[in-house]
């Protein structure tokens, strides 16, 4: 299979990578959860975020480019998904779920990028790339009724597993905008971009939690865990992410993410002690080997 023009070894390691920084910060925000409100926690983060990439974008472009409305329209609607949705279903999803089945979950992230490349651009999906989604779901299943199918109508698919579900949307939603925006605007600048309103709109929202008293009291632990977040959740694994649309487009890109709920439930058993459940493994295995299938490029006809 001839591989896309914008492929290289470095942006491979790169996209690998990326998907160590995202599976770390399940750990990261299976640590936060419990010690601060949703709003406030993904504030923090993004606010860490946002002194770097303001930083990194000045100091490597010159600055942020002038964008006319629908520019800014479009990194307004970047931010919302890719950042305010996200954190808003992130964090207390962390609170009822464990970070090694909360990475699993979120797996599913590349199906739903296919169906939306499918449904909204037209990209072809083949009967192996449905298979692909029949069997990533299932997997998905098998993962949240810790295999147990039956109790999915009893109560095993809980407010955790939607907020995850919630998640997955707004990842979607963000890769099927930055796809039009990344041929106009840099990897690092839509990062920045979207940082920026991605965390005025959580500001807001954080004010009204009222989160002095948990601010104050947040450990050294906490702190850490929201800076990790902040760096290489957002920061270093965004501009990664975006370099990697621009460059293979999205569902090439999407099948780094793969990787990450190898590396998320890896982190959890080492540092959280989380069990690594039989329907963990098989089910893990069943969305991953979904998800490849899905975003697999169809063959040229010849």
């Amino acid at each position: 299979m001839k591989a896309p023009p914008g492929a290289t070894p470095g942006l491979y390691l790169k996209l690998v990578l990326m998907a160590a920084c995202w599976g770390g910060q399940f750990v990261a925000g299976r640590i936060v959860a419990p010690l601060l409100p949703p709003f406030t926690a993904g504030a923090l983060r993004i606010a860490v975020a946002i002194g770097i990439l303001l930083v990194l974008v000045r100091v490597l472009e010159g600055g942020l480019p002038r964008l006319d409305a629908r520019g800014l329209a479009a990194m307004a609607a970047l931010g919302f998904t890719g950042v305010f949705v996200w954190n808003a279903c992130f964090f207390p999803a962390l609170e009822r779920v464990p970070a090694g089945r909360g990475a699993l979950i979120m797996a599913l992230n590349p199906i739903g990028t296919a169906l939306g490349m499918g449904l909204i651009f037209r990209e072809r999906l083949t009967r192996g790339r449905w298979l692909g989604i029949a069997l990533a779901l299932a997997g998905a299943a098998v993962v949240i009724s810790r295999g147990d199918l039956p109790s999915l109508f009893t109560g095993a698919l809980g407010s955790g597993e939607l907020l995850l579900f919630g998640t997955v949307l707004g990842w979607v939603s963000y890769t099927l905008i930055g796809r039009g925006v990344l041929g106009r605007v840099s990897p690092l600048a839509t990062t920045t971009w979207a940082a920026l309103f991605g965390g005025a709109m959580l500001a807001v929202a954080a004010v009204l939690e009222r989160p002095w008293a948990a601010v104050a009291a947040l450990p050294v632990q906490g702190w850490l865990s929201i800076s990790y977040i902040g760096i290489f959740g957002t920061v270093v694994a965004f501009v990664f992410f975006s370099e990697g649309v621009r460059r293979i487009g999205p569902s090439r890109t999407a099948i780094f993410i793969n990787f990450v709920p190898v590396f998320g439930v890896t982190f959890a058993a080492l540092f959280l002690g989380e069990p690594i459940l039989a329907s963990m493994v098989v089910g893990g295995l069943m969305v991953i080997g979904g998800v490849l299938l899905t975003t697999r490029p169809a063959r040229a006809a010849v």
